[in-house]
């Protein structure tokens, strides 16, 4: 026990190659975050403002962008500032932190996008019974399930972590995740693999599924529905497919760069494959809702609109 160790301090190694450029991509990251505020924020608001979009599925939405915006000052803020720095270090606290924050932006995303699924299929397949079903109240309670399934089984798991003590004090990566910190471990971790397994099954195993099923119920049905049918329910399933895919793509190249050591790729490939549900669905799914959706763009352009009469 005598080398165990819980250090204060770590020490972020990622940035090595990056010295000469570190001043352009922290301008990159400043562009990008702030697109990501103004993006999700937007599209928050114009739901929020506008009346005729109280309804299920964009508050769903609303839901699915407050969690982008959560995901991504998680991670921008102390990025930026690693790569103003001359040494990227963080505390153990600070680190401790962004690990509960990011890996519960991962799990509610795929809740979100399971319950937006759900929506998708009482609507289309019950739509005699789809207010009754989707009340207020349900679609509250549906929200609050979605956050309170992801944060609770990543809190379990976060315990076994803080638990553990630690021999080294180097993080591999320009974040902080929780295998980065399980690994510098000086003790057995075979229980926080065993549970690391199963969150993933519950979460980007479990809820991919349960989104496929609803989209072949929904398949069923459009096929004997009528033209205007089908057309509304791609309308309003496309965005949810493609973001549905996207953010599930994106974090199995996260996963794959966990179990595998790829030495053959450049640093600043893997470094963009690690990061890529961090940055990519906060910014893809407001152009996605805000510009697919018919209902929200309209809104959007008389919103707009009205402001620049006002100025006038």
């Amino acid at each position: 026990m005598e080398n165990f160790t819980h250090p204060s301090m770590l020490l972020i190694t990622a940035y090595g190659q990056l010295n000469n450029i570190k001043f352009f991509y922290s301008v990159c990251a400043l562009i990008g975050y702030l697109m990501i505020l103004a993006a999700n924020t937007l599209l928050i608001a114009v739901v929020i403002i506008q009346k005729s979009l109280h309804k299920p599925m964009y508050i769903f939405i609303v839901a699915l962008a407050g969690n982008g915006v959560y995901g991504s000052t998680a991670f921008f803020p102390k990025l930026i500032v690693d790569l103003l720095s001359e040494r990227q270090t963080v505390s153990y606290i600070s680190c401790l932190t962004q690990v509960f924050c990011i890996h519960t932006y991962m799990g509610c995303e795929l809740t979100i996008l399971a319950v937006m699924a759900l929506d998708r299929y009482v609507c289309i397949c019950y739509p005699l019974r789809y207010h009754s079903i989707m009340t207020h109240s349900m679609v509250y309670y549906l929200v609050g399930a979605a956050w309170g399934y992801s944060i609770v089984l990543f809190t379990i798991h976060f315990t076994l972590t803080v638990r553990l003590p630690l021999c080294g004090n180097t993080i591999t990566k320009i974040y902080c995740d929780n295998w980065s910190v399980v690994r510098l471990s000086c003790i057995d971790t075979s229980v926080n693999n065993i549970f690391g397994l199963f969150i993933t099954a519950a979460l980007i195993g479990l809820m991919p599924i349960l989104i496929i099923y609803s989209y072949i119920e929904i398949f069923i049905e459009c096929v004997h529905a009528s033209r205007e049918t089908r057309a509304k329910a791609l309308q309003t399933c496309t965005p949810h497919l493609v973001s549905m895919m996207n953010f599930v793509a994106d974090v199995l190249f996260e996963i794959f760069l966990h179990r595998f050591e790829l030495k053959g790729l450049p640093q600043a490939v893997r470094i963009m494959m690690s990061i890529q549900f961090l940055v990519v669905a906060p910014l893809l799914n407001p152009m996605l809702y805000g510009l697919k959706m018919t209902e929200i763009r309209t809104e959007l352009i008389k919103l707009t609109t009205r402001n620049k009469i006002l100025i006038v």
